[in-house]
């Protein structure tokens, strides 16, 4: 039986109204019932739901008894993110594989217990035989985040103790998937490129010796080249991605999944459904798009009246994608700043010298400056609006030449071990299934029989 595409447009656009109506509930009834919309208060501070010592996020400080918001703070495992990056930076030493020990394992690795963790995470950089050709190569994906999600899933096949929730094995699977995502990610990206874009198809194989951003960039570009400069760069923005808090929904997804006793490979997967709505994991994809977008529209981007004016009209939702928001700019959590972002600016600057990029970097600090004035004008928001880490981010990739197509996938390559170490939190800890509560709002319907409908 075949069905014609306009009778499938007709019937999804029957039923689509049918659905609208059924199922919107009133607004009002979310605050009659004390619904906490999106786990969050009317203040926008989320609803405690666990507790954990991987990470700590901090926003404000009391101050004569109350709460004023303060310089934004992040913490790994107790650490400040500061003393970390410079702890690792200062030494020339890349920071990715020691700062996922410490997330996974609760404290920082002295040289012998690090070397012994490099040396498993390159035994678990392979896929198994024949997997890029009958997996990533089958059916390839112009979304990436898709193309990682199914190789995800196959991976379990392929594991003879796939369901054993055990801490030791889930240690296992937790390092071989932190071990295989940069893979997974950009052979994902290659097979769409060559299948579907019809361009060259390359896949280099990692090499144990080096990093996982050195890795990373070797087997994305044809020639395998990068510069020092360029892995540093990306190995510290793999670290500020790699966890914050707890509260962000793909982190909440991982418990939430963790919690029903299902195996690894699936909450992973859950957790990577969540990162790609683009809500949550495509913000430095908008702020590239909204940079381009004002450089087309911009007479002078080095005005800053001009600069301004085309702020308030995307404000204002007169220009880019009229959603009316600045993005990169702002937070659920920090206000006056964000750490991450502080941190990462200065190593931008240094990768925009290298590429000749100084005109973007001197754009990107202007709306730095600018945005938070028009949002005050425009909004009266007063609180304190800052660049988040996604602001610089996404120029980040684009000078390292990484596709749009990954940016989304490079937050998972980082958020992988966050993910992990809460997995573990949760197996270790919990004993019991997440199950929140919803008040029912529907009406009671006396059975009509079909011939009587």
């Amino acid at each position: 039986m075949t069905i014609r595409r306009e009778d499938i447009k007709e019937f999804t656009e029957k039923y689509g109204k049918i659905c609208k109506k059924n199922d919107s509930v009133d607004k009002k009834l979310f605050s009659d019932y004390g619904v906490k919309r999106g786990l969050r208060d009317v203040n926008g501070k989320g609803v405690l739901t666990g507790i954990t010592n991987i990470s700590r996020v901090e926003s404000t400080m009391m101050v004569d008894g109350k709460s004023v918001p303060c310089e934004g703070k992040l913490y790994y495992r107790g650490y400040k993110i500061q003393d970390l990056v410079k702890g690792f930076m200062q030494n020339n030493r890349y920071g990715f594989e020691e700062v996922a020990y410490l997330l996974l394992f609760g404290s920082l690795p002295n040289y012998s217990e690090l070397e012994e963790f490099k040396k498993m995470m390159a035994a678990f950089r392979r896929l198994p035989t024949n997997f890029v050709r009958d997996v990533i190569m089958k059916a390839p994906s112009s979304d990436i985040m898709n193309s990682l999600t199914k190789s995800v899933l196959t991976l379990a096949s392929y594991d003879r103790n796939v369901s054993d929730t055990s801490v030791e094995n889930v240690i296992r699977q937790s390092i071989q998937l932190i071990g295989t995502f940069p893979m997974l990610s950009v052979y994902g990206y290659h097979a769409y490129n060559h299948y579907k874009k019809n361009k060259s198809l390359y896949i280099h194989r990692p090499k144990p010796e080096l990093s996982t951003s050195e890795n990373f960039l070797r087997m994305l570009r044809p020639d395998k080249q990068y510069t020092e400069l360029e892995a540093k760069v990306l190995d510290l923005a793999l670290v500020l991605h790699m966890e914050h808090g707890g509260g962000n929904n793909s982190t909440f997804t991982t418990r939430v999944v963790t919690s029903s006793g299902s195996d690894t490979y699936s909450t992973i997967a859950a957790a990577l459904s969540s990162l790609k709505g683009p809500r949550h994991g495509g913000a430095n994809i908008m702020v590239v798009e909204m940079f381009k977008d004002i450089k087309a529209n911009v007479k002078d981007i080095k005005d800053e009246t001009e600069i301004k004016e085309y702020l308030k009209k995307i404000l204002r939702r007169e220009a880019f994608n009229k959603k009316g928001l600045i993005y990169g700019m702002g937070h659920a959590v920090y206000s006056i700043s964000d750490p991450r972002a502080d941190i990462f600016k200065k190593f931008v600057k240094q990768l925009a010298t290298e590429k000749g990029r100084e005109k973007d970097f001197a754009l990107y600090s202007m709306i730095e400056r600018l945005a938070p004035e028009v949002i005050a004008e425009e909004r009266h928001i007063y609180k304190g609006v800052s660049a988040n880490v996604d602001f610089y981010s996404g120029l980040v990739y684009s000078m390292l030449d990484i596709p749009e197509e990954l940016y989304t996938p490079m937050f998972a390559i980082a958020r992988i071990v966050g993910w992990s170490a809460h997995r573990l939190e949760e197996i270790i800890n919990a004993d019991k299934i997440i199950r929140p509560a919803y008040v029912s709002n529907c009406t009671y319907n006396e059975y009509v029989d079909i011939s009587e409908r």
